[in-house]
């Protein structure tokens, strides 16, 4: 479910905020409608995927990996 993104418009900005700390508005639940199980394992993953995948993947891998990212970014122009 998509949420309705902040304004962008400083004066409208200030105008949201003053109107949720004064209840005249409601924030969004940016989770409602979805399964709380799916949400644990989600965040789960999430935690622990950066360290796993630098524990998974060897030294010639990562070096090549990061050969690729290096050149992806100098070759654009």
């Amino acid at each position: 479910m998509a949420t309705r993104p902040r304004p962008r418009d400083p004066n409208q900005l200030a105008k949201l905020i003053v109107d949720l700390s004064t209840g005249n508005a409601t924030d969004t639940d940016p989770n409602a409608g979805k399964d709380p199980a799916a949400i644990q394992r989600g965040r789960a993953g999430g935690i622990k995927g950066g360290k796993a995948r630098a524990e998974a993947v060897s030294a010639p891998r990562r070096a090549a990996i990061a050969r690729r990212a290096a050149k992806a970014r100098w070759s654009k122009p």
